[in-house]
């Protein structure tokens, strides 16, 4: 969080210089309030290219078997822009590596750990093991210390759910 305030002064001092060398260049024909407005302009051009470039380069540092099965794009009223262009906020992944495929009374079970990235003041990362049933698709998630199923937060994926078709074999 400092490291993203240090970058957004030094983008508004580096803004200010260009608006103070377009004020030297044009013999001082510009204003002198040219400078604070290239400041304040080249925060906000760094806080926002930051805000947009968040999703990419957080998935670019993923492992390669990592697979994002959703993602979340918001608006917000302080942001004007994100109403013609929304931007990822956060997205879901599962990671293959971790995923085990289980038979059990004739059913096929998947275990795997479902990953929830969140931008924002500061990222974050939620994991929790979750079983699915690849016959009846249904999610459960397991508790975080002994593994066990949570039953009463139990729901049912559609068979054209993005979760269903990454972590069950494709014959089902």
């Amino acid at each position: 969080m400092i490291w993203h305030l240090i970058a957004a002064v030094f983008a508004g001092l580096g803004a200010a210089g260009l608006g103070l060398l377009m004020r030297l260049l044009s013999g001082k024909r510009l204003p002198r309030w040219i400078v604070p407005i290239m400041a304040g302009m080249g925060m906000l051009g760094y806080q926002i290219q930051h805000e947009y470039g968040w999703y990419e380069h957080t998935r670019a540092q993923l492992p390669d078997s990592a697979r994002i099965v959703s993602t979340s794009q918001d608006t917000a009223l302080w942001r004007p822009w994100t109403y013609l262009l929304p931007m990822t906020t956060a997205f879901t992944l599962v990671d293959e590596d971790g995923l085990r495929h289980i038979r059990a009374d004739g059913q096929t079970l998947a275990q795997f750990q479902l990953y929830r990235f969140s931008s924002g003041v500061g990222q974050s990362v939620v994991h929790q093991a979750h079983l699915l049933n690849c016959d009846n698709r249904e999610l459960i998630p397991l508790g975080q210390q002994k593994q066990r199923p949570q039953t009463d937060e139990r729901r049912r994926l559609g068979a054209d759910d993005p979760l269903y078709r990454q972590v069950c074999p494709p014959h089902q």
